[in-house]
């Protein structure tokens, strides 16, 4: 079954739409919405805005007409720091029509479908832009100072060339001895592949080798190399024109961190109320999801507070600083960060992270995991984008790969037991959980295909469909994912198992898939429409989804198909239809009066480049 969205009533957050992308309160801000002159004439049209939770409208007049499609704008003035804002249509027979985040609806909408004007907490202006590649430090590469690095007590020892280990008793202790001068030797491939930021899982010292249980945050663990390690990866790339973020736990550390062992038994020490303790003696705690080697954070404390996120003294500002000059920070399980029972402490953190940031260095971006539904948190108030997967990579995974429902537990089983979805489906929950951000943070949305905590999606994918996957990664608004070792195609069936040392004795044999993400990536850069530029769903079936990214410059018309696929639409979806330039894929595009068809066999994802809007 297709869905008819090519003529629609449309709005988005990009600045074909919205006048002002960093507003103030007390801005005025035009908007503008596109109406199809098919839907006839209209009695009237309006914004419904919502400032102190209760209804203002701004009426709205028709400014020009083109090409098959009328403008409306209006000016509203941002009256809170998170203005919501939706659409009213009057028909020509008297039906109200309502135009919100999520969608065209005939029936009053919810105001946490809004679309948002965000105020404050702005991202770089090159967060828009970046191309992401997420290193695990230990499965990167060795560099020849590793070999004389003696194993920690904790470690198993591994070879390079020896296969992941699952189970329990070695899946966090198997060690490869990747390190950070190791990344530094292999920076032309990032080159090669064309992007622009590095994300490192964390760095410090810890007893495991995802390293999420930090025993310090005041030094880079000497597996990885030590501090002067980061501090020569960190100019490497900024030599290159990379940025490099960090990995921060602010929900939890390890049981062995100084802060913890000073404070176990210990009421009295100056760290004793930097965790939740279940007895007076200081002997029992709280852990993240019961796991005693990762004991949560208690943030009602004063102290912790001025150690870790607040201030120039902080961890947070400290390696930001010169020498070591990070770009920014992922914060880890950000969405438990404060929270447990009585306590909700997590937008006082988030934003006490972002105000120390913004002190040091404005110039950083900040990420955030939420693994499920994270639009309540992602407001504009601190988060720059998060690390989630029920927008994105979810709805991929059913699309694109062949069901499977029996697995593992944790993520990877949530990864792995999705229906299969037909591209309804798709569109349905992409659109359903996108609608809740704002549109700058929606830009700073990560698009992973897979991470570090997830199977790799190529483990389970349909036959052919990489190039789908991966197309759809760039031109999306977010950010895209590139889980080093994807570009090898590389297998997992869990997080654990995705964490393959890096093959680079296979890159040749592997350039077929290098090439296809440079070239896709080269794209991504290249177009300012995939930077910035709005977004409008032209169609929707079970095997294809077609969409329009588009800003004053050029329009970019893009399928993706799953199967073999004839998709007709009307000419005016786009601007000089007969007229279109193909940048990518093999399907054909041909023009006959008022339609374009895309016709060919699948799977397949191509682009067209025309006229702006």
């Amino acid at each position: 079954m297709a869905m008819d969205t090519a003529l629609e009533p449309h709005h988005d957050g990009s600045p074909l739409y919205v006048s002002n992308q960093h507003p103030h309160l007390g801005d005025a801000v035009v908007l503008r919405l596109r109406v199809p002159r098919a839907l006839g004439t209209l009695q009237g049209v309006r914004v419904r805005s919502n400032p102190d939770r209760e209804p203002v409208f701004a009426v709205a007049q028709l400014t020009s007409s083109a090409g098959g499609w009328d403008w409306w704008q209006a000016e509203v003035a941002v009256a809170n720091r998170v203005h919501g804002y939706r659409w009213l249509l009057r028909l020509a027979d008297g039906t109200d029509m309502w135009v919100n985040a999520r969608g065209v609806f005939t029936t009053e909408t919810l105001d946490s479908e809004d679309f948002r004007l965000a105020t404050g907490a702005d991202a770089p202006d090159w967060a828009a832009s970046s191309v992401m590649y997420q290193i695990f430090p230990d499965r990167f590469e060795k560099s020849d100072a590793a070999a004389s690095r003696p194993a920690p007590v904790w470690a198993v020892p591994a070879d390079w060339s020896d296969e992941v280990r699952l189970e329990p008793s070695v899946r966090s202790t198997q060690l490869y001895g990747g390190d950070l001068d190791g990344v530094v030797e292999r920076l032309d491939h990032l080159e090669r592949l064309g992007v622009t930021m590095i994300y490192l899982t964390p760095v410090f010292p810890a007893q495991s080798n995802h390293r999420y249980d930090a025993t310090s945050f005041d030094m880079v663990d000497p597996q990885l190399g030590g501090d002067d390690a980061l501090i020569r990866l960190v100019e490497a790339a900024h030599a290159r024109g990379l940025t490099v973020i960090g990995d921060l736990t602010s929900n939890h550390s390890g049981d062995a961190h100084e802060w913890f062992r000073a404070a176990y038994g210990n009421p009295a020490a100056p760290e004793g109320d930097f965790y939740y303790w279940r007895d007076a003696e200081h002997e029992q705690y709280e852990s993240w999801l019961g796991v005693p080697s990762l004991p949560k954070f208690n943030w009602n404390s004063r102290e912790l507070r001025r150690r870790f996120i607040e201030g120039d003294d902080s961890v947070v500002a400290r390696w930001l600083k010169p020498p070591y000059s990070l770009d920014g920070w992922r914060i880890d399980v950000a969405n438990m960060t404060g929270r447990l029972r009585n306590d909700d402490l997590n937008a006082d953190v988030r934003q006490t992270i972002r105000r120390t940031m913004t002190d040091v260095n404005p110039d950083t971006i900040l990420l955030a995991e939420s693994t499920n539904d994270a639009s309540s948190d992602f407001q504009g108030d601190a988060w720059h984008g998060a690390m989630t997967y029920a927008n994105f990579t979810r709805p991929l995974w059913g699309w694109l790969s062949e069901p499977l429902t029996d697995a593992g537990g944790g993520l990877g089983m949530a990864m792995q037991t999705i229906p299969r979805y037909d591209g309804w489906q798709f569109y349905a929950a992409h659109r359903q959980f996108s609608a809740g951000f704002p549109w700058s943070v929606r830009l700073g949305n990560m698009n992973a295909l897979d991470t570090h905590d997830t199977p790799r999606f190529l483990t389970r994918a349909l036959p052919g469909v990489l190039p789908v996957a991966v197309g759809m990664s760039v031109t999306l608004p977010g950010i895209p994912v590139v889980w080093a070792g994807d570009e090898f195609g590389l297998t997992g069936v869990d997080g654990e198992h995705s964490r393959t040392p890096i093959p680079w004795h296979a890159a040749d044999a592997a350039s077929g898939t290098i090439d296809l993400y440079s070239e896709l990536i080269a794209l991504r850069r290249k177009h300012s429409a995939l930077n910035g530029g709005g977004m409008r769903w032209v169609h929707v079936s079970d095997d294809a989804l077609a969409y329009v990214r588009e800003d004053g410059d050029e329009s970019l018309l893009i399928v993706a198909a799953r199967a073999d696929v004839s998709v007709d639409l009307p000419a005016e979806v786009i601007p000089t239809p007969d007229a279109v330039e193909q940048l990518f894929g093999g399907l054909v595009l041909s023009t006959e009066g008022d339609s374009i068809r895309m016709s060919g066999t699948g799977p397949d994802f191509s682009v067209w480049q025309t006229a702006g809007a």
